[in-house]
């Protein structure tokens, strides 16, 4: 079994190759889609240990700058189905395993 040092650089090895954003499913129009995959990042990066304040973030970004009922989900293995504003969905992923789910529904 591996040491836990080997463990840790092996598992900071894995977020470094993964650390690009890779959208799973999306119908916005792309300036959308290019705006919220960077609000994903930043907000994920800036709150690396806390998803409830990246979500938060994020919201608040979409409402203001798309209108409001945005909703959003972080977080490692969850599955979904919501009912959402046809081209207002994006579902990606961020440094490995961190899954983001942004959706408008009025």
């Amino acid at each position: 079994m591996a040491e836990p040092a080997e463990s840790k650089k092996e598992e900071a090895d894995y977020k470094r190759v993964h650390s690009f954003p890779l959208v799973r499913h999306t119908d916005m129009p792309e300036e959308m889609r290019v705006e919220t995959m960077e609000l994903c990042v930043t907000a994920c990066e800036k709150y690396a240990t806390n998803n409830e304040n990246a979500a938060k973030m994020i919201k608040e970004s979409m409402d203001k700058k798309f209108g409001s009922s945005w909703h959003v989900v972080i977080g490692e293995g969850f599955g979904f189905e919501v009912t959402h504003e046809v081209k207002n969905l994006l579902y990606m992923f961020f440094g490995g395993s961190l899954a983001v789910c942004v959706w408008k529904c009025s």
